[in-house]
């Protein structure tokens, strides 16, 4: 089993439970416990330290587990896009990998899209498919 596999389950597991309420009542205990410490050390730069610290570190590390959880989720949100598109007849195959695109030929498709929208909103609401995107290259 490779390190990559082992993070991304290792990332995945964190992600999940980050985001559970009890993580988040156990990082309020914490807080409030750090609080009710400040009178027994006198409010003191070590005890501001503590929490400086300890939070600082929390967010360095959740930075990079957030990007990987984003970024896998990301990618299999674009594949299920791509499979739509491709399995629907009347789709158009080109916007496929449309996330590999320099910018200004994702602007054009933008462009070509927003006016097939205000257009089918002008129409009343009904759909206008035909030749969405051509002329976009």
């Amino acid at each position: 089993m490779g390190t990559r596999s082992i993070f991304n389950r290792f990332a995945k597991q964190a992600s999940r439970f980050a985001g559970r309420p009890a993580s988040f009542a156990l990082a309020s205990m914490v807080v409030a416990a750090w609080l009710l410490t400040g009178p027994i050390f006198g409010y003191s730069d070590s005890w501001q330290l503590v929490i400086n610290t300890g939070t600082t570190i929390v967010t360095f590390l959740m930075v990079f587990l957030i990007q990987n959880t984003q970024n896998r989720d990301t990618e299999a949100i674009q594949i299920k896009l791509d499979e739509l598109i491709r399995a629907t007849g009347a789709a158009n195959n080109a916007l496929l990998d449309l996330e590999e695109l320099d910018e200004r030929t994702l602007d054009r498709y933008r462009q070509r899209y927003e006016a097939l929208a205000r257009a089918t909103r002008q129409a009343g609401g009904h759909a206008i498919a035909a030749g969405a995107a051509e002329g976009v290259q």
